[in-house]
C-alpha cells in the first residue's frame, strides 16, 4: 500500500471520537496484540465498497457524528453506519451512497437519530503509517494511529481498484431494542442452571462505561453454578463473546476486547449480529436468543463444547 505525499483531508472538527480503522491485525494474539479493526465491520465494509476501495482500505470511524473534513482536492467519499444529515459544502448529500466532496468543500455530518457510530470512506483509502500491518487503532492496547483531532492532516493512499458501481446499499438496522442471536458456551456448565433461561427471557440495558473493548449490560445477573469458581486460567476470548464478571451482568465483547479473559464465557453473539451491536448506545436494549453452530453437531470456530448445558433448548410453556 503506497501512501500519498500531500495531505487530502484536514479534520476542521473529529466530533466526540474519530479515528482510522481498518479490519485490524488477526494472527497476531499469540504476542498478545488483538485483531481490533472496524467495530461495525459491515457498516465498514460497505462504505468501502461503495467507493470502490480494496476491502482492507482505512477508512474514518466516528462516533455520535459532529465530524467536520475539509477536502483539498476533490475526492470520492461514502458515509455509512448511523445515519444522519449530511452536507458537502452547500450542496446536501446521503448516507450509503457515493458522492463527490470538492476541492476546498467542508463534508460535516450531523449528529444521527438512531446508531451510534458511522464511517467515512474516501476513494483510495487513508494513507496513514502502519503498525503491525494494521492501520487500526486499538484502543486497549494503545497502538496505530491516534484519535485524530482538529488540525490533523491525513493522506490517501492507492487501495482502489475499478470505479464506484452501485444499485442498491443496505440501511443498518434501527437501534433501540436488537435482538441478538447467541451460541451458548463454551463455559455454560459453570453457570446455574437458570442462568440460560435468564439470559434468553431477559432484557438488558447498554450502560454509559461501553466502548470499543465492550458492552457493558445492566440487568438480571446470572449466576454461577454452587461451587464454580468465579474466575478461571486465562484463556482466548474471541470477539462477541459474552463474559461474566463475578457481578453477574454480562459484558459483550467487541473490536478491541483483550486477547485472554479470566472469567466465564457463557456464550458468544453470531458473527453477523456483531455489526448492530456496535451500533447500540447506552440506553438501548438488548435481547438475545438462542442459536445452533453453523454446521450441524460441530462447535462453531473457536469455541469448546461445555457438556449438555451448550445444547440449551427454551422451557416449554402452556
Amino acid at each position: 500500500m503506497t501512501a500519498a505525499t500531500a495531505p487530502v483531508l484536514e479534520i476542521v472538527e473529529p466530533g466526540m471520537l474519530a479515528i482510522v480503522e481498518d479490519l485490524g491485525r488477526p494472527g497476531l494474539g499469540a504476542l498478545g496484540v488483538g485483531r481490533s479493526g472496524a467495530a461495525d465491520e459491515a457498516s465498514f465494509r460497505l462504505a468501502n465498497r461503495l467507493v470502490a476501495n480494496a476491502e482492507r482500505a482505512a477508512a474514518i470511524e466516528f462516533v455520535l457524528g459532529g465530524l467536520a473534513v475539509r477536502f483539498r482536492r476533490t475526492a470520492t467519499v461514502a458515509l455509512t453506519g448511523a445515519p444522519a444529515d449530511v452536507r458537502a459544502g452547500h450542496r446536501a448529500a446521503a448516507f450509503n451512497a457515493p458522492f463527490a466532496v470538492r476541492a476546498g468543500e467542508v463534508l460535516r455530518v450531523g449528529r444521527p437519530a438512531r446508531g451510534l457510530r458511522g464511517y467515512l470512506a474516501v476513494r483510495g483509502g487513508l494513507g496513514v503509517a502502519p503498525v503491525l500491518g494494521s492501520r487500526s487503532w486499538d484502543s486497549l492496547a494503545g497502538i496505530g494511529p491516534p484519535p485524530l483531532r482538529s488540525g490533523d492532516l491525513l493522506p490517501l493512499a492507492a487501495d482502489h481498484a475499478g470505479e464506484p458501481s452501485v444499485d442498491v446499499a443496505p440501511v443498518p438496522p434501527p437501534s433501540g431494542d436488537v435482538t441478538l442471536r447467541v451460541l451458548p458456551g463454551p463455559r455454560a456448565g459453570r453457570f446455574a442452571p437458570s442462568a440460560l433461561d435468564r439470559l434468553f427471557g431477559s432484557a438488558y440495558e447498554v450502560t454509559a462505561d461501553s466502548d470499543r473493548v465492550g458492552l457493558r449490560l445492566a440487568g438480571p445477573p446470572l449466576r454461577r453454578a454452587p461451587g464454580a469458581a468465579a474466575e478461571l486460567a486465562p484463556e482466548g476470548m474471541v470477539t462477541g463473546a459474552l463474559q461474566v464478571p463475578p457481578n453477574g451482568r454480562p459484558v459483550l465483547f467487541l473490536a478491541d476486547h483483550p486477547v485472554t479473559g479470566g472469567y466465564p464465557v457463557i456464550g458468544v453473539v453470531a458473527a453477523a449480529d456483531v455489526s448492530p451491536a456496535a451500533q447500540l448506545r447506552p440506553g438501548d436494549t438488548v435481547r438475545f436468543r438462542p442459536t445452533a453452530p453453523a454446521a450441524a453437531g460441530a462447535p462453531a470456530p473457536g469455541l469448546v463444547r461445555a457438556g449438555p448445558a451448550a445444547h440449551w433448548s427454551p422451557p416449554r410453556r402452556g
